[in-house]
């Protein structure tokens, strides 16, 4: 007599919710108290199970993969594997990303051996709750299943919280109830959002009449309002980017974004200012949201160390909507939502300004009536165009510099490729740089709060699995010292055929942004880029030098291609953007490793005010 199969198990319960949320990916490391579940969801059909060398570059995958897609989740097992992907759990704590985190447990009888004789078997820890409470700590809901019977309202439980908080959640489950018999799914699962009352709304008008208030009371010189927004993270997080661009293209009214919200509309907007990253700036996006911005109206925006760059403070003429309230000035008004925020002040903008009545080109007025410095554009238009940086293929063969790169990265994407790219930056002097990309919407991602170095590599993987993205190709920039943190990576985008190009920047094998601050002072005293003598350095910013173009030829086979090449000097780098356009050309065919060779002594010119001079 064949054994009675189930109409719902355990695992297919789990499998079941997570197609539900659209998740086609789950990235992960197996081990065997995972094994029943991966096999049940390939059984469903409805999910790739994507293994990746690393459980730390699952999370970063599925962190990416959650930034473009809304959510993603990524499977490990106890103990080892769980430890591994919690930095990738903090990272998404910090920075609001949904990611749900399975954690396949040992078996309720090996924890019954342990408490009855003390064995512990692989994996294990004597404090039982040892995973499940430091998940605690990076997580909205943390679900320890070890009851078949729970297992339905408590995996709903944390995938709704994941959805209505937008941050990850983790779902311990023990090996043998994966076949176990339960429910199956009933309800669809629904985002619960904050209650909108009476009082919600008072709030709301309030911080709205305060806006209007302080924009009022910091008038230009010419006596009209001058304010300036600073679009943030959380435009992302909430997926406002329409409407931000209603509110600007409705009141005229001149935007930023902070680094981490870079690209959340399209940048040729004709109200978009660029990237305000405090003194680390391009000069003129500074000049325009310091000098002449009399007030400055966060949306989302997050006040971190990264976003201000170096600035420490926003001051009483600022507003900043984040994190579930407005300050004002120096007044705050709590559980303010930004999602009703932003169509209400655009109301209250148009109403008490008109349309499109705080529409103005600083650079015009300040040249026409009070003289602005004689090394500023002159106009708005000319202001854009300093900022696409549009640095045509070189006719001197000369050493590459970072801003040389990026210029010229930024000609390529804007006139010379046809292709869908995301761009995909790491932390430190490769996110310096690429904050000035010129970029259409969703063309860019990166980690600016937690900051985890190598976060790129894995990213990449999920930014081109994600449905929205169809496949797109990943640009990735990531520093020398980053990479080896997580450059077995490229073997994931081998193994899957991306068509990533991940440019390493090789500073001489050296932790360049370390460097800069622990002891800038380095930079100075050894004169300007192209200094080739390395001595003065600290010591412990000194890496190990690699060819790291040649790990493409450790990742690759014939049936899964990778090329690496080494480049040195604005030629090579002409000639492999040429390349890139080619589609015949092999380097095409996958994943493109570029060790991008610059001057120890070298740094983004946005660094520049930590330097001492000379």
């Amino acid at each position: 007599m064949s054994a009675i199969i189930p109409e719902c198990t355990v695992a297919r319960y789990l499998a079941l919710r997570l197609a539900e949320l659209g998740i086609t990916h789950l990235f992960g490391v197996p081990g065997n108290h995972l094994g029943p579940f991966l096999t049940t969801l390939r059984a469903e059909g409805d999910i790739e199970w994507v293994g990746t060398p690393t459980e730390g570059g699952a999370g970063q995958a599925a962190d990416a993969y959650a930034r473009v897609h809304g959510v993603g989740a990524a499977a490990v097992t106890y103990g080892v594997g769980a430890f591994n992907l919690l930095n990738a759990c903090g990272g998404a704590y910090v920075e609001q990303i949904p990611l749900i985190a399975v954690n396949a447990a040992p078996p309720y009888e090996q924890w019954q051996n342990y408490r009855a004789v003390g064995l512990l078997t692989s994996h294990m820890s004597p404090r039982a709750e040892s995973n499940l409470a430091v998940y605690r700590q990076v997580t909205v809901d943390a679900q320890a299943i070890s009851n078949p019977g729970l297992a339905p309202a408590q995996i709903d439980a944390a995938l709704t919280a994941c959805l209505s908080e937008r941050r990850p959640v983790y779902l311990e489950v023990m090996e043998d109830l994966w076949d176990e018999p339960c429910p199956a799914p009933e309800a669809p699962l629904t985002r619960r959002e904050r209650p909108f009352s009476t009082r919600n709304q008072t709030m709301l008008d309030n911080a709205v009449e305060a806006i209007i208030g302080l924009i009022e009371a910091h008038p230009g010189p010419d006596g009209r309002p001058r304010p300036i927004v600073w679009a943030g993270e959380e435009i992302d997080r909430f997926g406002l980017g329409g409407e931000l661009t209603d509110l600007t293209e409705a009141t005229g009214v001149p935007f930023c974004t902070t680094v981490g919200a870079k690209a959340v509309v399209d940048e040729d907007l004709p109200q978009f200012h660029g990237v305000y990253n405090g003194h680390a700036s391009h000069p003129d996006v500074h000049w325009v949201f310091k000098d002449w911005a009399t007030c400055r109206i966060g949306l989302g925006a997050w006040s971190t160390s990264k976003n201000l760059g170096g600035e420490q403070y926003v001051g009483t003429d600022w507003v900043m909507a984040a994190q579930g309230g407005v300050s004002v000035g120096t007044t705050y008004f709590p559980d303010v939502q930004l999602a009703r925020l932003l169509p209400a002040l655009q109301d209250a903008l148009v109403k008490r300004f008109g349309s499109s009545g705080l529409a103005a080109d600083y650079y015009a007025e300040a040249h026409a009536h009070h003289g602005a410095p004689h090394d500023r554009p002159a106009g708005l238009e000319r202001h854009r165009a300093s900022l696409r940086a549009v640095s045509s293929p070189s006719r001197h063969t000369e050493q590459l510099t970072y801003d040389g790169l990026f210029d010229r990265i930024n000609h390529f994407l804007g006139l010379e490729t046809r292709q869908d790219w995301t761009v995909v930056s790491d932390a430190a002097f490769s996110l310096i740089g690429s904050m000035n990309l010129s970029l259409p919407a969703g063309g860019f991602l990166s980690q600016v709060s937690w900051l985890s170095i190598g976060w790129s590599v894995g990213a990449a993987t999920g930014a081109a699995l994600a449905p929205e993205r169809g496949r797109t190709r990943p640009m990735v920039f990531v520093g020398d010292g980053s990479f080896q943190e997580t450059c077995q990576e490229i073997s994931t985008h081998t193994r899957l055929g991306l068509r990533s190009v991940v440019f390493v920047m090789d500073n001489g094998h050296f932790y360049g942004i370390e460097q800069m601050l622990v002891n800038p002072s380095y930079y100075a005293e050894r004169g300007t880029a192209g200094a080739a003598d390395p001595d003065g350095a600290d010591f412990y910013n000194v890496l190990h030098p690699w060819h790291y173009d040649r790990l493409a030829a450790v990742f690759a086979d014939e049936e899964t291609p990778a090329h690496g090449i080494d480049i040195a000097n604005t030629a090579e780098l002409d000639e492999l953007l040429a390349r890139l356009t080619d589609p015949t050309d092999p380097v095409n065919s996958g994943p493109l490793l570029v060790r991008v060779r610059l001057h120890r002594h070298d740094y983004p010119r946005a660094m520049a005010y930590k330097v001492p001079k000379p």
